[in-house]
């Protein structure tokens, strides 16, 4: 039987729609307390509350401004960087090791670094997230260089390219799969990188939320901000792989529509 696209995309919706049902009976039926963990008629009410007044989207608004800041220079630096990593095997070795091991580095030990370096406020924000992005990134472009098949430059060289037509027509194929994913990837440690961000004198964004309704008592905030953060990270997430399959359109293969 087949499944349309459409389809598809409702499917989607069955998990989470499923597992806040069995939550809110749960809590209704008694079988579970709803003071740390209300159900999800109170959270999606504290939302609505936020938004009518205006504060959900204050915070969003201020959320997506620093993720997107700082997903397009971590994106940029590791893209090239990654690129120079991978045409060249002295650069590799020279800077690979000191990268991997910062790579390993929690995000939480950047914060007070940060704050001495460029203070509380956006800058220190926006570069804490660029570093979230800035590996994954390096990482996939570099990898998906050194890992082009050998006979695809050999056939190129057979065809006299340059190195310009090389570039453009075989080795450009050949990682763009990779970059893709692997700006996925970074544009989800750009959100989790944002919550260590907004904790850093953050007066707005959804991880002030999740601090003042750590601060005050309020489970369902928390809940909410959590709930915010994953449809805000699953639509930008969407949005880029619709931006992204012009570039994929040339792949022949089997594949579900992400």
């Amino acid at each position: 039987m087949s499944i349309s696209k459409n389809q598809l995309i409702w499917i989607g919706f069955v998990v989470p729609v499923l597992l806040a049902c069995v939550w809110e009976w749960a809590i209704g039926s008694g079988l579970v307390s709803g003071r740390l963990m209300p159900p999800p008629s109170v959270i999606f009410k504290t939302l609505q509350e936020l938004a009518k007044s205006g504060e959900l989207q204050l915070h969003c608004v201020a959320t997506l401004a620093r993720v997107g800041a700082g997903f397009a220079l971590g994106a940029l630096a590791g893209t090239l960087i990654g690129a120079i990593a991978g045409a060249s095997p002295f650069i590799r070795h020279l800077i690979d090791p000191t990268l991997q091991a910062l790579r390993a580095v929690p995000s939480i030990a950047w914060v007070p670094l940060f704050i001495l370096w460029m203070g509380i406020f956006e800058t220190s924000k926006v570069a804490l997230i660029a570093v979230g992005v800035f590996f994954p990134v390096y990482l996939g472009v570099a990898g998906a260089i050194i890992a082009i098949d050998r006979k695809l430059i050999e056939v190129g060289r057979v065809f006299r390219l340059t190195r310009w037509a090389m570039i453009r027509r075989v080795m450009l194929p050949a990682v763009m799969p990779a970059w893709i994913i692997a700006l996925r990837s970074g544009l989800g440690l750009g959100f989790m990188f944002v919550v260590a961000a907004e904790f850093m004198g953050a007066s707005e964004g959804l991880g002030f939320l999740l601090v003042d309704g750590q601060q005050m008592g309020k489970p369902a905030q928390i809940l909410g901000a959590i709930l915010t953060f994953a449809i805000l990270g699953k639509l930008t997430d969407a949005l880029l792989v619709l931006l992204s399959r012009p570039l994929l359109a040339w792949q022949d293969t089997v594949r579900e529509s992400l």
